[in-house]
């Protein structure tokens, strides 16, 4: 049975992706070796980063003036990451779900922290508005797509500090304005490639700045220097991604890749909206194209679980939502193809037909 790779992350990724790392598993580049043996000092490993680098500043067109870092220790990392290097007096923050909570929180140990906007009262379902970033901090924090909630920033703000970001799950999603940011990161498991690797984008001048001593592993000017080889980088994930950037470039670049998310995200969004028993959760223009999330109406809550077992005869899979906010969640990142969105639109009326 043919399967809808709708899991949030690890998630869908390009099948030439894939096979790709599997050959390189076996032997790499044909020396004779595994990619999962070589040194990582190795030149057929350095030219694994370099072309990962070259493809990831290619694709998103990063300006002169920034760095790109692989690292370990996913998001989760940088969101203490961030504030040790970055945080001097006061920072603010945009809380829009879980991990702007997280990352809230690992802020507060370095310093002030300003919750300039939040969207908590409603269980995240919008993004905040009219919100002020306050001069004197020292950077704002945003979360752009929110895989929990379902809902996104698509725009590049102008802000009057550094502006850093977290896109775990919508980067190489659509193009963005890098000039306007000052850090943007995430862990690679959605769009980019596999759990084990977190990309980091960063000015050069915006380092260096913090009265602070900074742990080695946590100074990203160390990294820079050490070419992201400071410790053992996860060498095949970086692989992995250099391959999934291959794959987007070679697709169109990521103005293609927001033009088939709009196609996959309007087909899904408009059998919801259609629907006699389903329903959005996401305030309609906050909604993510990454994570579409959707539940029953009121007067067929009891029959969730059902369609759950429908949708599993059926090859969906990923598809419950997460506990927070329970129903369903359909997770179209850009390695998912049109038929699959149709395939979960198929079963949604299957089972309408069925039950309404």
């Amino acid at each position: 049975m043919e399967k809808h790779n709708f899991n949030a992350g690890p998630s869908i990724l390009p099948r030439i992706a894939i096979e790709n790392t599997a050959k390189a598993i076996l032997d790499l580049n044909g020396i004779g070796m595994s990619l999962l043996e070589i040194s990582h000092r190795s030149k057929d490993f350095q030219a694994v980063i370099d072309e990962a680098v070259a493809l990831f500043k290619e694709v998103l067109n990063i300006p002169e003036g920034y760095q790109v870092l692989f690292l370990g220790g996913g998001a989760s990392l940088q969101f203490c990451m961030i504030p040790f290097n970055m945080l001097n007096k006061k920072a603010a923050y945009l809380e829009t779900g879980v991990w702007a909570k997280k990352a809230i929180k690992e802020a507060k140990l370095f310093g002030e922290v300003a919750v300039i906007g939040s969207s908590s009262d409603k269980n995240f379902n919008y993004i905040p508005s009219g919100w002020q970033i306050p001069a004197d901090a020292d950077y704002f924090h945003i979360t752009t797509n929110n895989t929990i909630y379902g809902t996104e920033i698509r725009e590049d703000f102008d802000s009057p500090v550094l502006l850093v970001a977290d896109m775990s799950s919508d980067i190489l999603s659509r193009p963005v304005d890098v000039s306007k940011y000052a850090m943007i990161y995430g862990g690679a498991q959605k769009n980019a490639g596999t759990a084990g690797v977190t990309f980091v984008i960063v000015r050069d001048d915006v380092l260096g700045k913090v009265d602070r001593a900074i742990p080695s592993m946590l100074d990203y000017r160390i990294h820079i220097k050490e070419g992201s080889m400071f410790n053992t980088p996860p060498c095949v994930s970086i692989f992995t991604l250099k391959e999934t950037l291959k794959w987007v470039k070679e697709m169109g670049g990521v103005a293609k890749m927001e033009e088939l998310a709009k196609e996959r995200a309007k087909l899904l969004y408009d059998a919801i909206d259609t629907s006699k028993m389903f329903e959005g959760t996401a305030v309609k223009d906050a909604r993510s194209l990454m994570n579409i999330c959707f539940v029953m109406k009121e007067q067929y809550k009891d029959k969730e679980d059902a369609f759950m077992e429908l949708a599993k005869t059926r090859g969906m899979v990923g598809i419950k939502g997460h506990r927070s906010v329970g129903g369903f969640r359909a997770s179209t990142y850009n390695a998912l193809p049109l038929s699959s969105v149709q395939a979960l639109i198929n079963c949604m009326h299957e089972f309408e037909a069925a039950n309404s």
